[in-house]
């Protein structure tokens, strides 16, 4: 038969609970620290100016995705005319839908040519630009544009097709005008010159503006 062991000590119990008393305190205190952290920081992060903690929500939400949209190139300072033109080499109508367009450099902007096969036959056909004066054809940089592919068109076939460009801000000072031009032609006949004739008006009229 054991014999019982000697009885707890008042005084360790008391002091254990002491102790466990403290641990409760000190872990409560921590959760409530790490929980009033964020806004405290929120807080802190306003009164000096700084907002990193809300960084990837800007990054995120709609209006700040439009606003890294934004060109931030653009020379407001600026405009150009922009002058489109047409050349149909065969039996079919070709023609932009506006005759001109004023944009700042490093604008983004369209324009739609419009084109229809009046044959009692199907086509092939692709366009070929052409740009004066010559010193602009560097900075005018298509983002989308018809000239890029040949399209076949049934008789009686009309197309609407856009041209997306951008002028670089890099464009000359003197230059304030530009023809764009495109020439229409049938795939598998002779491909014919750029129109002489348009670039000498073209280079005549921005000269006359510079």
């Amino acid at each position: 038969m054991s014999t019982p062991g000697p009885a707890p000590d008042p005084l360790l119990r008391a002091d254990n609970r002491r102790m466990l008393g403290k641990l409760c305190v000190i872990a409560a205190a921590m959760f409530g620290f790490g929980y009033a952290l964020v806004p405290m920081y929120q807080a802190i992060c306003t009164a000096l100016g700084i907002n990193i903690l809300t960084l990837s929500e800007q990054r995120t939400s709609p209006h700040a995705a439009r606003a890294d949209g934004r060109n931030t190139q653009v020379d407001l300072s600026r405009t150009i005319t922009v002058e489109f033109d047409a050349n149909a080499r065969g039996p079919w109508q070709f023609r932009p839908a506006q005759a001109s367009l004023t944009v700042h450099p490093g604008e983004v902007a369209t324009v739609m040519y419009e084109f229809r096969n009046v044959q009692d036959r199907t086509m092939a056909a692709q366009a070929i630009p052409s740009y004066a004066p010559k010193q602009a054809t560097a900075h005018f940089n298509k983002l989308e544009c018809f000239c890029f592919n040949q399209y076949t068109l049934a008789p009686g076939e009309s197309k609407s097709w856009p041209v997306v460009f951008v002028i670089d801000p890099k464009l000359p000072k003197d230059v304030t005008t530009i023809t764009l031009s495109y020439t229409f032609f049938e795939v598998g006949a002779r491909t014919p010159a750029a129109p002489a004739t348009t670039v000498q008006a073209g280079t005549t009229a921005a000269g006359e503006r510079s």
